[in-house]
C-alpha cells in the first residue's frame, strides 16, 4: 500500500508540475520549438529545473547502499545507439513537433476530454503496442 500510495503522490506532482510549467498546452511547446518564428522560451527554464532536479536526485538518492522500497536500483544498462533507438527518437521529435504533446504531458491533459488528446493517446498507445511487437535489436 505504501508503494501504491508513494506513486499516486509521485503522478500527481509530476501532473502538477507539467501544467504549471506549460506542459500541457500544446500551444506553449509548439511556441518553444519555433526557434524560427514566435519562439516562446518558457519551456527552457522547465527543462533545466527538471534536469536540475533530476541531477540532484541521482546524486543524492543512489549514494544509498538500496532503495527504500526496493531490493536493489533498476538502472538501465543499455548503451548502445542502434537503428530502433534513433527510429523511435525520430518518430518522438515527429510526434512532439506536429502535435505539441510527449507522452507524460498528454496523459496528463486526459483529463481536459479534448477529442485531439483522446485522438493523439490512442495513436500513442497504438504506437507502443506495435513497437512492442518490432523485433528486438540485436545490438
Amino acid at each position: 500500500m505504501t508503494r501504491i500510495a508513494i506513486a499516486l503522490l509521485a503522478g500527481l506532482l509530476f501532473g502538477l508540475g507539467l501544467d504549471l510549467g506549460g506542459m500541457t498546452r500544446p500551444a506553449v511547446v509548439l511556441g518553444f520549438l519555433d526557434i524560427a518564428g514566435a519562439w516562446n522560451p518558457q519551456l527552457l527554464f522547465v527543462m533545466a529545473g527538471a534536469v536540475a532536479t533530476t541531477a540532484a536526485g541521482y546524486f543524492f538518492v543512489l549514494r544509498r547502499p538500496r532503495p527504500l522500497l526496493e531490493e536493489r536500483f533498476r538502472l538501465p544498462s543499455a548503451r548502445a545507439v542502434d537503428a530502433r533507438l534513433l527510429g523511435g527518437a525520430a518518430l518522438f521529435g515527429i510526434g512532439w513537433g506536429l502535435v505539441g504533446y510527449c507522452p507524460g504531458p498528454a496523459l496528463a491533459s486526459l483529463t481536459a476530454g479534448s477529442p485531439s488528446t483522446l485522438l493523439f493517446v490512442g495513436t500513442m498507445t497504438l504506437g507502443w503496442w506495435l513497437g512492442a511487437r518490432l523485433p528486438a535489436s540485436s545490438a
